[in-house]
């Protein structure tokens, strides 16, 4: 009680009393150019132009000049005129607090779900740097996932960073719900960037669901909020991530998706003048990215730790597009879900050929580890001669591999859709049980 009294005294004195007003001086393109802020104005404070009664355009400060500032509306700037009033908001601390879990928020901090929130006691950096690389601790022990092919042969780890690669409709979000829901973690956080409207409360109501809101925070920014909302949306989830992490706790940190926080961060750049440079993406999209991954992963000592999940859309299943290179080469590991996959009704339409869980082979034992080299080994024979299968081509007895490879795939097909509540053991029982009646009388 005394901690909420805190931050209730804190969010009171807080509020100003006065706003500080300026004037357009010029619109060219998306931005808008303001006189008599430019003393006051930090880079992300809120703008409010009014353009008559009830009719106000939001936006944020691009740009800080001498005599002037730039200002991103969140729409078309339709109507703005010279000398309009533009009206100056400071954009407030970003404090996350305990009593945010099971709440849906904007970038902001403020509620989504229209029940009051009270903020947390302490301040926060959203643009926070990451642990000392020399004091970070090694990765943790194997997670409970609550899905067969992601508890043995992709094994995930606590303070792993992994790359969720897929293209639309292939069953991104349902998988990134199942997580939320199974896998092992004290808190989850989830940043929506740039996810469509009636999504953000389908995906909260129907596919996360009680069960998985019940430790779950939403940070959500929709397609129709400006490029810098939708870009502060994944720090906002991060530094909360961080916010839980330094109490201790393990946290299930989940960004969808890391492309539209990257074409936010491009509109902002070409509003700036920065140049393209990698395929339409401006070479600060690099850094952006990897300094948002590399404030997940283990903490230091007396920390918990961040097991990260980031998803990225990937147009025809192209890992060579920019997103997807950058993120591969700093992350541990990267999961691709298959179209064609999807399309016969194996959900999650995991690709395990391409998928790789740089976990291993610290995360197994030796006797699993063996079991899943013999899986990948059967796998690849399979994929290698599964047109010749599928035209009628193949004999039995040519190859004793692939014999045991075909008479394994249908079964093994089953388990990597398969969910598994009951943990990592269970499911190596299941797999090594299914591997001892393939191979048997080899």
């Amino acid at each position: 009680m005394k901690a909420e009294l805190k931050a209730l005294t804190e969010q009171i004195a807080g509020k100003k009393l006065a706003t500080q007003m300026g004037r357009v001086t010029g619109i060219s393109g998306g931005e808008i150019e303001i006189s008599g802020l430019d003393r006051e104005a930090r880079i992300g404070d809120r703008l409010v132009l009014k353009r008559g009664p009830g009719d106000e355009l939001h936006g944020e400060v691009l740009k800080i000049g001498s005599n002037k500032i730039s200002m991103l509306p969140d729409r078309a700037p339709d109507r703005v005129a010279m000398e309009d009033r533009v009206f100056l908001h400071p954009a407030p601390d970003f404090a996350p607090g305990d009593n945010w879990v099971g709440r849906v928020i904007d970038p902001f901090g403020e509620p989504l779900d229209g029940k009051p929130m009270l903020r947390g006691a302490e301040a926060r950096d959203l643009m926070a740097p990451p642990p000392k690389a020399a004091g970070r601790r090694h990765m943790g022990a194997r997670l409970g996932t609550g899905l067969s092919v992601l508890n043995t042969i992709l094994p995930i780890v606590q303070g792993q960073r992994i790359g969720l690669f897929a293209g639309s409709g292939v069953g991104k979000s349902t998988l990134l719900a199942k997580l939320a829901q199974h896998m092992e973690a004290d808190v989850v956080v989830m940043a929506l960037i740039g996810e469509r409207g009636r999504e953000v409360n389908h995906f909260v109501e129907e596919v996360l669901g009680p069960e998985g809101m019940s430790r779950a925070i939403v940070v959500a920014a929709t397609s129709d909020q400006s490029a810098l909302v939708r870009r502060r949306c994944a720090w906002s989830a991060m530094t909360i991530a961080e916010h839980f992490r330094d109490q201790g706790k393990n946290v299930l940190f989940m960004a969808d998706s890391v492309t539209r926080f990257a074409e936010a961060h491009r509109e902002i750049s070409a509003a700036s003048g920065e140049a393209p440079a990698l395929r339409g993406f401006p070479p600060s999209v690099t850094p952006l990215i990897t300094g948002l991954c590399e404030r997940a992963g283990p903490g230091s000592d007396g920390q918990g730790d961040i097991t990260a999940v980031f998803s990225v859309l990937v147009a025809g299943s192209d890992m060579d597009e920019p997103i997807a290179d950058i993120l591969r080469g700093v992350l541990d590991g990267h999961i691709v879900l298959n179209r064609e996959i999807a399309e016969r009704g194996r959900f999650p339409a995991i690709d395990v050929s391409r998928s790789v869980s740089r976990s291993l082979p610290a995360a197994a034992t030796a006797e699993e580890n063996a079991m899943i080299l013999e899986v990948r080994k059967f796998l690849g024979s399979y994929e290698q001669s599964e047109v010749m299968i599928r035209a009628g081509l193949y004999s039995e007895g040519n190859d004793a591999v692939l014999d045991q490879a075909v008479k394994l795939w249908p079964e093994l097909d089953k388990f990597f859709g398969k969910e598994d509540p009951q943990g990592v053991e269970n499911s190596f029982s299941r797999l090594q049980l299914m591997l001892r009646r393939a191979t048997k009388g080899r």
